[in-house]
């Protein structure tokens, strides 16, 4: 059974940073890619970033600069870095993994999602 456990949530001061993380199991790791998405109440949820299984990533145009992603696949994790952290980046956190890199939500596996919380 494939699972993914997304973590590194929090509550921070706009400027913030944080790490999220995104452990999985029950799958060969470094085959699969991994992304990121988010979901603000009241909204649709939407791509933020995502990687492949060769390390190219990809990201949302408007957080380029600001969040960063990463793999390490001896920990069979994928980390996003969230930096300047502004309060519309308040959402709740998925990360999802296929075996195709998509900026799309059509991925195979769901995480249960990080809650992501920026005060002014």
């Amino acid at each position: 059974e494939v699972q993914l456990q997304a973590s590194g949530g929090g509550s921070v001061q706009a400027g913030g940073s944080l790490r999220l993380s995104c452990a999985a199991s029950g799958l060969i790791f470094k085959d699969y890619a991994i992304g990121w998405f988010r979901q603000a109440p009241g909204k649709d949820r939407e791509g933020v970033s995502c990687i492949s299984s060769d390390g190219s990533t990809y990201y949302a145009d408007s957080l380029k600069g600001r969040f960063a992603i990463s793999r390490d696949n001896a920990k069979n994790t994928v980390y996003l870095q969230l930096n300047s952290l502004q309060p519309e980046d308040t959402a709740v956190y998925y990360c999802a993994a296929d075996r195709i890199v998509t900026k799309t939500l059509s991925y195979n596996y769901w995480g249960q999602g990080t809650e992501v919380t920026v005060s002014s």
